[in-house]
């Protein structure tokens, strides 16, 4: 390999003298001149109380933000319109019911969720029947 170089005349002239950089930073140092920052490297400016309180502000303030933030999404979003027993005359006939109370909402009889629904599709309880009305009454068919 290095008779491939010397036959190519692989100098390009970009040489540095022996021992250049042996004493470069020593030289570069004394030939800079001396500023003010420098001088007070050592020594530690006191924080103000600023700039000590100042991330726990700001920490403050951005969780005061996501709780405003949260607080307006909830006001915006809609009402629910349906399961206040002031609202719906079919949910207060429903709970007056004792037949029902005792076969859906008291669980003696060990049913579970999917023995409900199962008794209500065989008794002809139909999703399409469960229809949301303007004054916020549901119907439902032989409830």
């Amino acid at each position: 390999m290095k008779d491939i170089l010397e036959q190519i005349n692989h100098k390009d002239g970009m040489t540095v003298p022996e021992g250049y950089f042996e004493d470069f930073a020593s030289r570069m140092a004394a030939s800079l001149p001396v500023r003010d920052w420098e001088e007070n490297r050592g020594k530690v400016m006191p924080r103000s109380f600023w700039q000590k309180v100042r991330p726990y502000v700001y920490l403050a303030a951005m969780f005061a933000g996501v709780w405003c933030m949260m607080t307006m999404f909830d006001m915006m979003r809609p009402a629910s319109p349906g399961l206040s027993l002031e609202n719906n005359s079919r949910l207060t006939a429903a709970l007056d019911n004792d037949s029902f109370i005792n076969d859906y909402v008291i669980n003696e009889s060990g049913m579970d969720e999917y023995l409900i629904m199962e008794d209500l599709y065989e008794n002809g309880f139909t999703p399409a029947e469960y229809t949301a009305t303007d004054d916020n009454d549901y119907n439902l068919t032989d409830i």
